[in-house]
């Protein structure tokens, strides 16, 4: 048995080597390292054999593949190959990968989306399992899977970022759960911070991390936005007694922003460097032991906290999650979860000294994001926003609890005293089948009617 282990980012590749480590890799004589860059400009981003320790997480398994070589110049999201091209990319990819005619596994992240899918398609018959290094595993499936994948589908592999949360991806289909504990992936964060040395760095004792987030790109924020929310950490830091800031900028982002933050660092009277690496936030959080790391809803935000012991900041979380849209965006899980223990200090549900609210809260926000997936959920999500609305109103939108009909009823928006029209999908299908049904009867009538004069003629 061959395992082909797909990694898009880099971050993927070090989670996947502390899977390993741990034992809950699936057991096969090979295992292969699929690199699928997942950058949206791989042109112009570090090529992943390219990162800082790869050579010894690489070291973990016995070969390592690059897709992207294969597919340039098309990008592996754009892998979608026809129904009668699969045979031939078999072949293809057995052949340049040394696979020959082994049995063949898979180890796929994202499995809503090309490539994942695109080589569950090729690899028709190989057992699945998904395995997941962020949030965004809490949160619900995206789209249907097809019968072809589900059939097939056998475990997750998630890391204990929030301490006793199950995930929510797969829900509605019985996989087996496998979980990586923090302490495995420490590890590989400070086996990463040994090989650096700190001083080439130059960073500042007693100061704040800035984790930026490339949120315009996606369509999350415009320009303007994002940049006072990037304002709002420096301040958040200035407060947390930081004199001196550094600012990780998210590998997809431009220089302009982070020259702006720099002149409003200054003006708060902030030391202010700008930390151009290609090391992974963790790995620069263990090498520096900040005062505080700020964020948003960066994942690094809970490894620090809670893989780490340092003491973190979210900003904007409120703000943004009124301006995410549509409500059923994969990021709102994420937002969510950071919103609720970090500003709103919701426990784990591993804590022993607290009932979990956590887990009702985003089953609820579950459900609202995927209603049709996800049936079984309506009326856990009824029975939690009845009695818990007020307190969590910031993770719902009133138009959306309106449309799916839940309490509580005076949140609903209004519209001249009435609930707004159309709202409701449940009671726009009935209303369509009613005037269906009105339709074929007054049909059967004018037949039968017919019938019955032609017979009495």
């Amino acid at each position: 048995m061959i395992a082909l282990i797909q990694a898009s980012t880099y971050f993927q590749v070090v989670s996947l080597a502390a899977m390993a480590d741990a034992g809950l890799l699936p057991p096969a004589d090979r295992r292969i390292l699929v690199l699928a860059n997942g950058s949206q400009m791989p042109e112009i981003t570090t090529a992943l054999p390219d990162y800082p320790g790869f050579a010894a997480l690489a070291a973990r398994f016995d070969g390592v593949v690059d897709l992207a070589d294969l597919l340039w110049p098309r990008r592996c999201g754009q892998f979608n190959p026809r129904g009668e091209e699969l045979a031939l990319f078999e072949k293809l990819l057995r052949h340049r990968w040394n696979l020959g005619s082994e049995q063949v596994s898979l180890v796929l992240e994202s499995i809503q989306v090309n490539p994942a899918q695109a080589l569950a398609r090729i690899f028709f018959d190989a057992p699945i399992s998904v395995h997941s290094d962020g949030l965004m595993s809490y949160g619900p499936t995206r789209n249907k899977l097809p019968l072809h994948m589900l059939q097939r589908l056998r475990e997750t592999i998630h890391i204990d970022l929030v301490p006793g949360l199950e995930p929510m991806l797969l829900l509605e289909h019985p996989v087996q759960r496998k979980v990586l504990k923090l302490e495995s992936l420490a590890a590989i964060f400070s086996e990463l911070a040994a090989a650096v040395d700190p001083a080439s760095l130059n960073l500042p004792q007693d100061g704040a991390l800035v984790v930026g987030q490339y949120l315009g790109s996606l369509g999350i924020l415009d320009t303007a936005k994002e940049l006072e929310l990037h304002q709002g950490m420096l301040l958040a830091a200035r407060d947390a007694g930081a004199r001196s800031v550094v600012f990780k900028p998210h590998p997809s982002s431009g220089p302009t922003a982070a020259l702006q933050l720099r002149a409003r660092a200054e003006s708060l009277g902030l030391d202010f460097q700008i930390l151009q690496t290609d090391l992974l936030a963790e790995t620069v959080i263990t090498l520096m032991k900040p005062l505080a790391v700020i964020s948003c809803f960066s994942t690094a935000l809970l490894s620090a906290k809670n893989m780490l012991g340092v003491p973190v900041i979210a900003v904007g979380t409120s703000e943004l999650l009124q301006e995410l849209s549509p409500y059923q965006n994969s990021n709102r899980i994420p937002l969510s979860i950071v919103h609720a223990q970090l500003v709103q200090g919701v426990s784990s549900p591993a804590a022993s000294d607290s009932v979990d609210e956590l887990t009702p809260l985003l089953r609820a926000v579950a459900y609202c994001m995927q209603y049709q997936n996800l049936p079984e959920l309506r009326d856990e999500a009824a029975e939690f926003l009845s009695v818990n609305y007020l307190r969590f109103e910031q993770h719902f939108k009133r138009r959306r609890i309106a449309a799916l009909e839940l309490p509580p009823s005076w949140a609903h928006p209004r519209r001249s005293g009435r609930v707004i029209p159309g709202a409701a999908f449940g009671r726009k299908i009935q209303r369509r089948v009613l005037r269906l049904s009105s339709r074929s009867l007054a049909k059967v009538a004018r037949t039968l009617q017919e019938t019955s004069t032609r017979v009495s003629r």
